[in-house]
């Protein structure tokens, strides 16, 4: 069954995301392949990072923390050892304790990167991000590396396919501009040495949209359908076994108009 949504799937931003994540950059570069062939080629690289600030995740991406066991308390003697016909006073039983897993949380990060063929230089880089990027302390280090990106001359398309968590790459003008600041999700465009931003938002009941890959400036641009991405590797994961559509979406919750409108969506879709 193909997703029921016209664009993103809400309910693909919850527990399954890693693997929609990583299937997402495997698309994306198969697809580009096929345009930046014989100059170009596409490669994925993969960061594991481990998730210091796993809270706001737990119940969405990372399951419940559950308590594992209660220790038993070690028997005791029921009567005073003797030393010498003296009576020892022993120390108190040690009451349970609850055993609960501590939170550590490993996460694969993956990023397409565009090269040339002729120097093997980095040309443009696309991420995707996840919820380790959109908070502290990932948020930082993340928008450093956008930074090193920028000094190299990289070209960088961001997606971001997550409504929670705070956008990197939002200044206070991006604030201040209800179509970008309001929008369910964003993809944007920064070229290299551009003193502009180029970006698409959208919203939930909207297709997603087609985007440009920028190569070299004596290259024309190629060309990113995110809505076919998404709808392949949809079908090839068969995420719809997997998704309860009764149930309401991963959070953040919806404002009223959109939550109104997935439900008469939903309705006639399924």
């Amino acid at each position: 069954m193909p997703s029921p949504f016209p664009g993103m799937d809400p309910y693909l931003e919850g527990s399954i995301w890693s693997d929609v994540h990583q299937r997402l950059a495997t698309e994306i570069s198969i697809r580009l392949t096929l345009q930046l062939r014989p100059h170009y080629f596409a490669r994925l690289a993969v960061q594991t990072v481990q998730d210091s600030t796993p809270q706001t995740e737990i119940g969405i991406m990372y399951p419940d923390v559950e308590i594992l066991q209660r220790k038993s308390e070690r028997p005791q003697s029921p009567t005073p050892a003797l030393s010498g016909g003296v009576a020892i006073a022993e120390a108190a039983p040690i009451s349970p304790a609850l055993a609960v897993p501590l939170l550590d949380f490993e996460v694969r990060l993956v990023t397409v990167e565009i090269y040339d063929t002729e120097n093997h230089q980095l040309i443009t880089g696309i991420e995707i991000l996840s919820p380790v990027n959109k908070r502290e302390p990932g948020l930082t280090k993340y928008r450093q590396k956008r930074d090193r990106l920028a000094a190299a001359g990289v070209h960088l398309l961001e997606i971001d396919l997550l409504r929670r968590g705070q956008r990197p790459m939002l200044t206070p003008r991006v604030y201040t501009t209800p179509k970008l600041a309001g929008a369910h999700y964003l993809i944007t465009l920064t070229r290299a040495n551009a003193a502009q931003m180029e970006a698409w938002p959208v919203q939930l009941p909207e297709k997603l949209p087609v985007v440009a890959v920028p190569l070299r400036t004596s290259d024309r641009d190629i060309s990113l359908d995110l809505g076919a991405v998404l709808t392949t590797i949809y079908d090839q994961a068969g995420y719809d076994l997997s998704l309860d559509y009764r149930q309401n979406p991963p959070a953040p919750s919806l404002d009223e108009k959109t939550e109104e409108w997935l439900k008469q969506w939903l309705a006639h879709a399924l």
